[in-house]
């Protein structure tokens, strides 16, 4: 069972203006707040997100093929998340849109630092495709 999902960040305060906006959208706020860590969530809640300053002090880099994906309900749902991401500094990744046939709707972006995520949702597969 995941808790929380942690991203590395070079600049903490950027880092939690851009997730305050986009946690904002599930209803939550931080959970834990320390100088070079903020973690979002609810505690006992669903899994949650941190933003961390790397312990080791180097630089925080980007995981290739590393995403965390956020689930909503509605397609509109990941418009909001997706257009909150990227009026924060976030970076376009794939507009929100189907993908595949089969109810998967997403839209990717990256965080400031680069970090790659996802709002997705499942919706009714379009039985007129195909």
């Amino acid at each position: 069972m995941i808790g929380y999902v942690t991203l590395g960040t070079n600049d903490l305060p950027r880092a939690a203006a851009f997730y305050d906006a986009v946690a904002a959208h599930f209803g939550l706020g931080r959970m834990m707040e320390f100088d070079s860590f903020i973690a979002w969530g609810e505690i006992g809640g669903a899994a949650g997100i941190a933003a961390t300053v790397p312990f080791d002090g180097q630089p925080a880099t980007v995981g290739n093929g590393v995403m965390v994906a956020l689930e909503v309900k509605t397609p509109e749902e990941v418009h909001a998340v997706y257009d909150t991401a990227i009026a924060h500094g976030g970076t376009c990744e794939g507009a929100p849109g189907p993908r595949g046939g089969d109810g998967f709707y997403a839209g990717y972006f990256r965080d400031p630092d680069g970090n790659k995520l996802n709002a997705f949702c499942m919706v009714a597969p379009d039985k007129s495709e195909g």
